[in-house]
């Protein structure tokens, strides 16, 4: 299955460990365990990271965890984390590749960002005991499902950055990630700057094109499986709506508790907006665009639609890092102001 498809909730699988291989790994590092406590009001109550000097404490579902100095071994494992790690000046020693790009795990857009190529860890199951032998004196896990299991197992190895509170299932902004994890790195001073420069750079896209101001827009994708569209709450959505769109309410409507709705090709009218943008996954951009049910989505036959066929753009699109969405505002505007004008 590909991490990037349009799916809906599905039952969590717990992670299958070689116990006594993993057990082993585990005592003979010295940086096992973070200090958290989700029964801690204070943690429940904290939703982001504090700011100063080390120790840093930063808060997420789980509650809040403490670093207790400066991070020299980092397994990113979190959509985009290792992305905001380079972007904030660190190196990951282990990254997990979701998309997956191959090479350092990581777009064009942070290419030769790396003085060494890291481990590579799988994204949705990764190998636990990989990660032990990195020994590693942080973990990051904040774009990523949420589960417990997946948590519990990641702290007793290294201190563990997980989802913030409401960011299960991957709904978690590039802003929030990139906050989270300067605050770990302790540089929340530099994330400050970078998401500063970024917001200047959507600010004034949104001001070339005034025309997007309160257009709908549907924001979705199709795999072998059939077609998606995605719903409030995650980075497709976060980055139109900072361009001045809103999502489609009618596939928002139908949103649960994932990313994305599945949209039945007797019920492909879901896809209708003043602009409709689709990515092709795991399949040729022309099973879209060469569709005889999806060429009769009115907006689709009015010529206010996008499919991605360029695959920088979509990935760049998708993977909605501090790093990839100046990528994507510089590719996608256009197209996006192009078919809005029609």
């Amino acid at each position: 299955m590909n991490a990037s498809a349009p799916r809906t909730r599905r039952p969590r699988r717990t992670p299958v460990l070689a116990v006594g291989a993993v057990a082993a790994l585990l005592l003979g590092l010295s940086a096992c365990g973070s200090s958290d406590d989700s029964d801690s009001p204070a943690s429940a109550a904290s939703d982001g990271a504090s700011a100063g000097a080390f120790p840093a404490k930063v808060g997420t579902k789980f509650g809040e965890v403490t670093v207790d100095k400066q991070p020299k071994r980092i397994v990113a494992l979190g959509w985009g984390d290792a992305e905001t790690v380079l972007a904030l000046g660190g190196q990951p020693v282990g990254a997990s590749d979701w998309l997956p790009f191959g090479g350092e795990g990581v777009g064009p857009w942070a290419k030769g960002m790396y003085d060494k190529k890291p481990e590579l860890i799988g994204t949705m199951e990764p190998e636990f005991e990989k990660i032990a032998s990195l020994q590693p004196d942080l973990i990051l896990d904040t774009k990523s499902s949420g589960d417990q299991t997946r948590y519990d197992t990641l702290k007793k190895i290294a201190p563990t950055v997980g989802v913030p509170k409401g960011g299960d299932q991957y709904k978690i902004s590039w802003e929030q990630q990139t906050t989270m994890i300067a605050a770990a790195m302790g540089v929340p001073e530099k994330g400050e700057k970078l998401i500063a420069e970024t917001e200047k750079k959507f600010e004034a896209a949104a001001k070339a094109h005034p025309e997007f101001k309160d257009k709908t827009i549907t924001i979705g994708s199709r795999t072998s499986e059939g077609f998606g569209v995605y719903v409030g709450g995650t980075g497709r959505i976060d980055f139109v709506e900072r361009l001045g769109f809103k999502n489609n309410p009618k596939a928002e409507a139908q949103a649960g508790e994932g990313f994305s709705v599945s949209v039945s090709k007797e019920n492909l009218d879901l896809l209708d907006a003043d602009l409709t943008v689709m990515t092709p996954i795991g399949i040729p951009a022309t099973d879209i665009s060469g569709d005889a049910l999806y060429k009769a989505v009115p907006s689709v036959k009015a010529g206010h639609s996008i499919v991605f066929d360029d695959k920088d753009i979509s990935q760049a699109f998708a993977t909605d890092s501090i790093l990839s969405v100046s990528y994507a505002l510089e590719k996608v505007v256009p197209l996006f102001a192009e078919k809005v004008a029609k």
